[in-house]
C-alpha cells in the first residue's frame, strides 16, 4: 500500500467543535471524509466510492442500517463498522461492531483491516503524487 487509507466517517455533528474521532484517526495516519447527518454520508459515499472503509455511527441524525446498506448497494468489498454507545446494538449490515467509547479498539481494527499508514514510505507517497 503506497497511499495512506481514506475513511468515511458518519457522525451526529459533535457536541464540541471538532469531532474526537476524526481526529484519533487523523493522528493514526488516516484520511478521513467526515458526514454528520445520514443524507450528508450517501453524498461522500457517492463522491468518493474507493474509499477503503466506511464507519456508521448509529445517532439522531445518522442512520447507520441506511447508510450501510448504501454503500453496500455501490460496493460489495468495502469494510463497514458500526459504532453506537449502547451495548449490544447491532446494526444489520456492519461487518464489526464497536462501542463509540473506545477510540483505541477503532484505531486497532482500522490497522488489522487497512494496515498501518504510520509505515508507509514518505518518498513513494511525493514519488507518486509527482
Amino acid at each position: 500500500m503506497h497511499r495512506r487509507p481514506t475513511i468515511i466517517v458518519a457522525e451526529p455533528e459533535p457536541g464540541q467543535a471538532l469531532s474526537t474521532r476524526k481526529l484519533v484517526l487523523e493522528t493514526a495516519k488516516f484520511n478521513v471524509l467526515t458526514a454528520h447527518s445520514t443524507d450528508e454520508a450517501l453524498d461522500v459515499f457517492q463522491s468518493f466510492p474507493n474509499a477503503a472503509c466506511l464507519i456508521a455511527v448509529q445517532g439522531e441524525t445518522v442512520d447507520c442500517e441506511r447508510v450501510l446498506k448504501f454503500a453496500r448497494t455501490i460496493r460489495d468489498d468495502i469494510p463497514l463498522i458500526a459504532l453506537s454507545p449502547r451495548q449490544g446494538f447491532k446494526c444489520a449490515p456492519a461487518n464489526h461492531h464497536l462501542s463509540s467509547y473506545d477510540p483505541e479498539a477503532l484505531v486497532q481494527l482500522m490497522r488489522k483491516l487497512l494496515g498501518d499508514p504510520r509505515q508507509i514510505d514518505p518518498s513513494i507517497q511525493l514519488q507518486k503524487e509527482a
